[in-house]
């Protein structure tokens, strides 16, 4: 389904690879969801709702609107200023929207660590590349027999790949120093 819809909108095929990829991660992510995490989900996206937060306030609105003039009205008052009853249901209200946000949270951040890892890996791979793009033009260089024969520190320093282990040492090294 996703390589059709992706077919003849005019982008290179590289980059319509890269795009069915992400989609993929993305479907896979979401379909990998339990019942119970869809149905946060879709309950987030319902309260997110202007329309939602608007009949709340007007709900809310009416109801202590009600309880002022309730007496004046000749009616029974159901919940006196200083309305607790509508603080206690608000306050309820808003801890399960707060623990539903964070279960719905959480399972996105999973989605965005991947995509992390995903980004560092082509970050690793896209730098081994590089630096084997580097050997090969130095090398190439140095067999072209009208080049005169020379050393280009630079080039050779980035013709080395990049030993990731080593950076996050130099990175926490670094951030100690700073803290």
């Amino acid at each position: 389904m996703l390589d059709k819809e992706f077919q003849n909108d005019g982008l290179p095929e590289h980059i319509q690879q890269a795009v069915r990829s992400i989609a993929r991660l993305h479907a896979a992510h979401y379909e990998g969801a339990t019942p119970l995490q869809r149905a946060f989900r879709k309950s987030t996206s319902v309260l997110a709702q202007p329309v939602l937060i608007a009949t709340v306030t007007a709900g809310i609105a009416a109801w202590m609107a009600y309880n002022v003039f309730a007496p004046i009205l000749g009616y029974t008052v159901l919940d006196p200023p200083p309305f607790g009853g509508v603080s206690m249901a608000v306050s309820v209200a808003s801890l399960y929207i707060v623990l539903l946000i964070y279960a719905t949270q959480r399972r996105d951040d999973e989605l965005a660590e991947l995509r992390e890892q995903l980004t560092l890996e082509l970050a690793l791979l896209g730098e081994q590349k590089t630096a084997k793009v580097i050997q090969l033009l130095e090398e190439f260089r140095r067999d072209i027999p009208i080049v005169p024969n020379r050393t280009d520190e630079q080039a050779d320093a980035m013709a080395q790949s990049v030993d990731p282990e080593r950076v996050f040492d130099e990175i926490k090294h670094t951030h100690s120093q700073l803290s």
